[in-house]
């Protein structure tokens, strides 16, 4: 009886060991929907959401400080981008379309960008050193992109006129977790952006050139949502899926490789329904996670296995280290234990 108690405990540490990650949960109960989340490093934690709030914490999550940006209750937050505990950028999408800065922690914010265009609306933005883009619904059927080099202070909208640059009747960016466009830097040291769409077309943006994605498309809430490129930058991922219908797993991830020319794969395993943001860990271990729950794979995205089924909009890695948040309704901020 003694070796089987023995043998029963060693099973059991076995298997939370294989079982390996959980989350816990560090905050809820915010009247926000969080869709935003930036970790500059493991201490320092910035969030965004709907009704004009920001979320920070300088302990890696152990206590949260929530601010309502002043003059702005009333709008919805949909991407931040953190540079370190004093300074942060937020996106707030339409009516009119806005950029804030602050420099001091939050306590005072200054407006960088606004667009009153009719059916303006941004989707995300994403920097890398000084150099950040923002990507917004098409105005009169093309994308709208806008860029910086200074560290988000002046925008430049871009006037490209190449046949990438129009988009599908349909087709357009989802706002679900300001994870749908990267401004990254390629082996030769460029700073590129790559980016995707979805509705009733999907596509991958890389450069001058577009591809249409194996993914669930045709209706409004199809498509892609979300993309990440592994630290080597040689391969990426999309997700997404059907947000209306967000138990369906199939055709909710493709993988892609950006060698000379890019190539898709589909998961052997698939994510367990729609997902609206994806992080690599490292160059095979990757997340995912959306209103199905929290997907994680081990082997760079061929197979996938449900970790949590509680909702999560959005998921970041720590840009210096190895901690990893998630956030979403009601102020859920949790992190990958």
């Amino acid at each position: 009886m003694g070796k089987r108690i023995l043998f029963f405990v060693f099973f059991l540490s076995v298997a939370s060991i294989s079982l390996g990650q959980t989350i816990k949960l560090l905050a809820q109960g915010q009247p926000t929907s969080i869709r935003g989340l930036s970790v500059p490093n493991d201490s320092t934690v910035w969030a965004s959401g709907s009704k004009g709030y920001v979320v920070k914490s300088i302990d890696g999550g152990q206590s949260f400080r929530w601010l309502l940006v002043a003059g702005y209750e009333e709008r919805d937050f949909r991407d931040i981008e953190a540079i370190d505990s004093s300074t942060a950028i937020i996106m707030a999408v339409s009516e009119p379309a806005i950029i804030l800065k602050t420099t001091d922690g939050g306590k005072s914010w200054k407006k960088v960008f606004e667009d009153n265009t009719k059916g303006m609306f941004l989707d995300a933005m994403d920097f890398n050193g000084n150099q950040g883009v923002v990507v917004g619904d098409p105005i009169n059927g093309k994308v709208f992109i806008a860029e910086t080099n200074d560290l988000g202070n002046t925008w430049t909208i871009l006037k490209e006129d190449i046949e990438c640059s129009k988009l599908n009747e349909g087709e357009a960016f989802f706002a679900s977790s300001g994870s749908n466009i990267l401004n990254y830097s390629t082996v030769q040291n460029l700073n590129k952006n790559i980016f995707v769409s979805g509705g009733k077309i999907s596509r991958l943006f890389v450069d001058e050139t577009c591809y249409s994605l194996p993914l669930q498309q045709g209706h409004s809430s199809t498509g892609a949502n979300a993309l990440d490129l592994s630290p080597s930058h040689r391969r990426g991922i999309v997700v997404g899926g059907d947000f209306a219908r967000d138990k369906i797993s199939d055709s909710s991830a493709v993988l892609f490789s950006l060698k000379k020319q890019v190539s898709f794969s589909i998961p052997k395993i698939p994510l367990h329904g729609y997902k609206s943001s994806v992080a690599y860990i490292t160059n095979k271990k990757i997340i995912a996670c959306g209103t199905s729950g929290v997907d994680y794979s081990k082997d760079g995205g061929k197979t996938w296995k449900l970790i949590d089924e509680g909702s999560f909009h959005v998921v970041k890695k720590s840009k210096t280290g190895p901690s990893i948040f998630f956030a979403g309704t009601k102020g859920r901020i949790g992190k990958l234990e």
